[in-house]
């Protein structure tokens, strides 16, 4: 089971007067993290605005939701076993910024542990539409080297 240590908190964005409700964004960051975890790239996909925008430590520009979702796939692929250990978790109006440790499990036995920090946007609909993902892409390397 993951470890799970967050401070649920929503701040007022600057301008808008309202508050976006925070068990309505941990919802999505439940569902979305769950769904990586059980190899679930539909329902991923269901979690995405058609326009939503992702970005990785590496990516020269944001990636459209077409490649952010073969990136998906691809991890999906490689591994046969994910699971997310949140570290924080902090709401704020219209998303959430989380710190966790993703481990997997390649298909050839190859481990991961990977520390990422992840910043996620959602829409009032519900659906996410914004992603910036941080983390060292040497991590994934034992993914990456196998022949």
């Amino acid at each position: 089971m993951a470890a799970v240590s967050y401070l649920k908190c929503a701040r007022g964005q600057a301008g808008t007067g309202r508050r976006f409700a925070v068990a309505a964004v941990e919802e999505v960051a439940d569902r979305l993290f769950a769904a990586i975890a059980d190899s679930d790239i539909a329902a991923v996909e269901a979690l995405w605005a058609p326009d939503v925008r992702v970005w990785h430590s590496g990516d020269r520009r944001d990636n459209e939701r077409a490649r952010a979702l073969r990136v998906i796939g691809w991890f999906v692929g490689r591994t046969v076993e994910r699971r997310y250990e949140v570290l924080d978790r902090r709401f704020f109006d219209g998303g959430f910024v989380q710190q966790h440790i993703l481990h997997a499990t390649g298909t050839g036995g190859e481990v991961v542990a990977m520390r990422v920090c992840i910043v996620i946007m959602v829409g009032e609909d519900g659906l996410i539409t914004r992603i910036d993902e941080y983390f060292d892409t040497t991590d994934l390397a034992p993914l990456l080297d196998r022949t």
